[in-house]
């Protein structure tokens, strides 16, 4: 089925605490996020930026695609990967669901939680499966880049999303997915769904226990990206 014709994006959402109408899945781990780490070097922006390998080379696990976007129940998973599900209510009825849609396709979930998305080889900014991207996470000079493949896009009346997964030079190994969803009486959800591990090798693989702690952080500011106001105070 052809893509729809969207609304425009909403504003983007300020953080705060998550909301009673958030469910969880097991506690576990995202993975292409967050961290400050060991030394690089400084980047043309003035950033101090941790060492990144090249863009070439294969995914550092397998399969792509182990999150299931496309699937509304969520069975498949990794032996050895921390696996994480939540979904939170984030508006109602189709205003919402047209913002949220085309946003969560264009890294709004990552964008609107604090971190810097930039297409590379060709990639488009709304996302396609095979895209190469590069996030960023900066905390004050120092910058973290963490480069990406899309592995899996879902384009559906009532359910839009997608899957991507970390590549050699990424502080972690796995994937992640964000997924907004419209139920039959119009109520908008998001879910998150992550495969987490430390990554097969280099100067990060120490510090993967402090990842996990600012994963958790992340993920909250994830979990109110996509939520309208209304949404948020509740």
């Amino acid at each position: 089925m052809p893509p729809r014709d969207r609304a425009p994006l909403p504003p983007d959402g300020p953080d705060g605490p998550d909301g009673p109408d958030e469910t969880h899945g097991p506690e576990g781990t995202h993975g292409p996020d967050e961290t400050h780490g060991p030394e690089g070097t400084h980047g043309p922006d003035g950033r101090h930026e941790a060492p990144v390998a090249p863009w070439a080379g294969d995914l550092t696990y397998g399969p792509a695609g182990a999150t299931c976007p496309g699937d509304e129940v969520w069975a498949a998973g990794i032996p050895g990967y921390r696996r994480y599900e939540g979904t939170v209510v984030i508006g109602h009825g189709e205003g919402d669901w047209q913002a949220a849609s085309d946003a969560v396709l264009t890294w709004g979930v990552k964008r609107r939680s604090g971190f810097r998305v930039t297409p590379v080889a060709g990639a488009a900014e709304r996302v396609s499966e095979g895209g190469a991207y590069r996030i960023t996470a900066a905390w004050g000079p120092l910058a973290v880049h963490e480069p990406a493949l899309v592995v899996a896009v879902v384009d559906t009346p009532d359910r839009c999303g997608f899957a991507y997964g970390t590549l050699p030079g990424h502080p972690v190994s796995g994937e992640e997915a964000f997924i907004v969803c419209r139920a039959a009486d119009g109520t908008v959800t998001l879910t998150l769904r992550s495969l987490t591990a430390r990554a097969p090798e280099g100067l990060w693989r120490p510090l993967f226990p402090v990842l996990l702690l600012a994963q958790r952080v992340y993920r909250r500011r994830y979990r109110r990206a996509l939520r309208r106001p209304a949404a948020r105070q509740r």
